[in-house]
């Protein structure tokens, strides 16, 4: 370690012991949850949002950044600062919510999984869910092998995520002057556009994401002085910035694809088994296959980081843990339960979204707090420039938010 901190090692060798915590923390923005509201974004409003998927990219990699310098600057973790510097009542209170949004991302995880099985295999739902989560127990079986091996195993689902829908554009053909439109000109189209861009908020910047990151880099690699722990954050967010790229551009992938092959054909797709056979009828069997593939690999993916946060943010704000296997048991429960009933899966995914975008304010706010106090953070606080962009991506998710919720009221 003091050689890498020292400057003694070069290039790449330098770079390569900091990469991994930020690829983990962002398998949650390339979520199940994400192919459900880009698509549906893409299919019923071609390239106009766009700019969302980009705004809430540039948004993820500020606040993916403050979490991991909150974890390298204290060497806690999100929640167990926030338990050491609120009242017990408010640490219980956000452990209860943190723990709805842990319930939100397994049911996104696990029904985009199950119907990834569904899609590529024919096998019913339910049991596909069941295979699903035996899958996810094998990769938390990474963990315990070492966090390298966990990360390689992530890294590579990542991968093939990546690659699907590289493809899917290749094949796609989208036309390059709407695609820039779409990224560099901010535009609604009624209620339901805002609310479609609310999902996207609430499926990109993902509130557990927060929870985690802070606990992947708090000792990972601990700095002794001011110094080494500025250097140690210079390395990580060059991991954030490429995690983060990558999430972004798969993002932007998804509803590239669905506006140029649904929203340009007319066909209004929200449910990702249309949008598999759809695929299939208008670019080819692969086509399909390579969409149900992503979404698998997805579900699988974030299945198991969906799962290590929960451990966190009970460990953090209550002091409390439970084996990660007895966890995952647990969080299983609902999604199958959810898939028993015959609840349509991507309205499913829809509303889980929403719900995690509800869960933002509370990691978000918390986070901004700790990071802008020199006391907690050292050298490593805020700058005021930071703080005023942190503040103002907190006001606008929260506007959105409230927006929401009364729209969603009033549809009732």
């Amino acid at each position: 370690m003091n050689e890498l901190l020292s400057g003694r090692t070069k290039g790449l060798k330098k770079l390569l012991p900091f990469l991994g915590p930020a690829f983990i923390a962002g398998v949650a923005y390339i979520d199940p949850g994400n192919f459900a509201t880009n698509i549906a974004a893409g299919s019923q409003y071609g390239y106009m949002l766009l700019w969302v998927v980009l705004v809430s990219n540039l948004m993820a990699i500020l606040i993916q950044a403050l979490s991991a310098k909150l974890g390298i600057a204290t060497g806690k973790n999100l929640p167990e600062v926030s338990r050491e510097n609120f009242p017990k009542p408010v640490s219980f209170g956000l452990w209860i919510q943190g723990e709805l949004v842990v319930i939100a991302t397994d049911l996104a995880e696990f029904i985009g999984a199950a119907l990834g099985l569904y899609l590529l295999f024919g096998i019913p739902l339910l049991p596909s869910a069941i295979i699903a989560a035996i899958g996810s127990f094998a990769i938390l079986e990474l963990q315990r092998r070492g966090f390298r091996s966990l990360e390689a195993g992530i890294m590579g689902m990542v991968f093939i995520v990546v690659l699907a829908f590289g493809l899917q554009v290749l094949y796609s053909q989208p036309n390059t002057g709407e695609i820039l439109n779409g990224l560099f000109t901010p535009q609604f189209k009624g209620v339901d556009s805002v609310m479609l861009a609310a999902g996207i908020l609430g499926a990109t910047v993902m509130p557990h994401a927060i929870y985690l990151h802070s606990a992947l880099t708090q000792k990972r690699i601990v700095g002794r002085t001011e110094g080494e722990r500025k250097r140690i954050f210079r390395f990580e967010f060059i991991d954030i910035m490429i995690a983060m790229i990558i999430a972004g551009v798969v993002n932007a992938s998804m509803l590239i694809v669905a506006a140029a092959l649904f929203f340009k054909n007319g066909l209004n797709v929200q449910d990702l088994d249309v949008a598999f056979t759809k695929f299939g009828d208008l670019v080819g069997p692969f086509s399909a296959i390579l969409f149900g593939i992503g979404l698998l690999a997805s579900g699988l993916a974030s299945s198991a980081v969906g799962t290590m946060s929960g451990d966190i943010i009970m460990q953090g704000f209550i002091r409390r843990r439970i084996p990660l296997y007895l966890r995952r048991l647990i969080t299983v429960i609902p999604p199958i339960v959810i898939i028993a009933i015959g609840v349509n899966p991507t309205t499913a995914l829809v509303i889980s979204q929403i719900i995690l975008s509800f869960g933002i304010p509370f990691a978000l706010i918390p986070l901004i707090m700790f990071t802008s106090n020199k006391k907690i953070m050292g050298s490593l606080v805020n700058h005021k420039v930071t703080n005023v962009l942190a503040w103002t991506i907190a006001l606008v998710i929260i506007s959105l938010n409230v927006f929401l919720l009364f729209q969603t009221l009033t549809h009732f």
